[in-house]
């Protein structure tokens, strides 16, 4: 690994291999991936092998991604396959591994564009521009290379409870041409951590799983978060969030969570 401030948060290293850099370590544990990177890299993957195969590629619009185990900051490969082909629409199946073991499982449907711009609209509402919004540092909370990488605001209203933005100040991938919507996917798991209920110096509460629905494909890479997080009696948690890009909201975030005691 490199001395210094990392290039990216990924080092291409051929044959969809890449490594992590220390810009990638985590917020639970210094040694692992935070998995919010590793998810914008699936995505990258994903529109790789579309422009690949397809003359005109798809919108992606839903990311499921189930989350089988940590992995180190180190290097992984990335296998996608086609589950539905199909000329408007298609099932892609992508998987990380570290060292021969599946790491993350990504679920991806992508749709046909279709002209519906008469008939757009949303009631979610909106939220304060970026540079309205009180400034947060998200190290003061959470550890690891990948949440000093970012740059936060945050409107904190409660715990379990909060709106704002994140940007990041790395590209995903060294010397790579990457898609504004991967690199806005590489910071949807900090949702997990921006509006906590509970000190995770004392409690855990890492999702399992990650799925996020589009009804408009995000413009630029500031990712803004409306969060809710709740605990349920028996060390279930949801971490939910409508998320939004500059022009407003785009779709909605869920976290299936493990709450324990650390």
């Amino acid at each position: 690994m490199r001395s210094g401030k990392p290039p990216a948060y990924f080092i291409p290293l051929g044959d969809e291999r890449y490594r992590a850099t220390k810009a990638v370590s985590g917020a639970w544990n210094e040694a692992e991936q935070h998995i919010s990177a590793p998810l914008g890299l699936m995505v990258h993957s994903v529109e790789k092998d579309a422009a690949t195969r397809r003359g005109e590629p798809l919108q992606l619009c839903r990311l499921s991604f189930d989350i089988l185990g940590t992995v180190p900051v180190g290097e992984v490969h990335i296998q996608v396959d086609v589950l539905r082909p199909g000329r408007t629409i298609e099932l892609v199946e992508a998987r990380m591994s570290y060292q021969n073991k599946t790491i993350v499982i990504l679920r991806a449907w992508a749709l046909a564009e279709f002209s519906t711009a008469s008939i757009q609209g949303s009631t979610f509402p909106g939220l304060q521009p970026f540079d309205e919004t009180p400034a947060w540092d998200a190290t003061s909370v959470w550890p690891g290379g990948f949440i000093a990488s970012i740059t936060g605001r945050r409107d904190y209203r409660e715990p379990g409870r909060a709106l704002g933005w994140t940007v990041a100040s790395l590209p995903l991938v060294e010397d790579t041409s990457v898609s504004s919507f991967a690199q806005f996917c590489a910071l949807l798991d900090v949702a997990n951590g921006f509006a906590v209920r509970a000190d995770p110096q004392h409690i855990a509460f890492p999702n399992v799983d990650l799925t996020a629905s589009f009804f408009r494909v995000p413009e630029g890479e500031q990712v803004g978060y409306d969060t809710h997080v709740s605990f349920g009696p028996t060390g279930l948690g949801l971490t939910h969030s409508i998320l939004h890009d500059v022009r407003g909201p785009v779709g909605s975030l869920s976290q299936q969570l493990t709450v324990r005691t650390r």
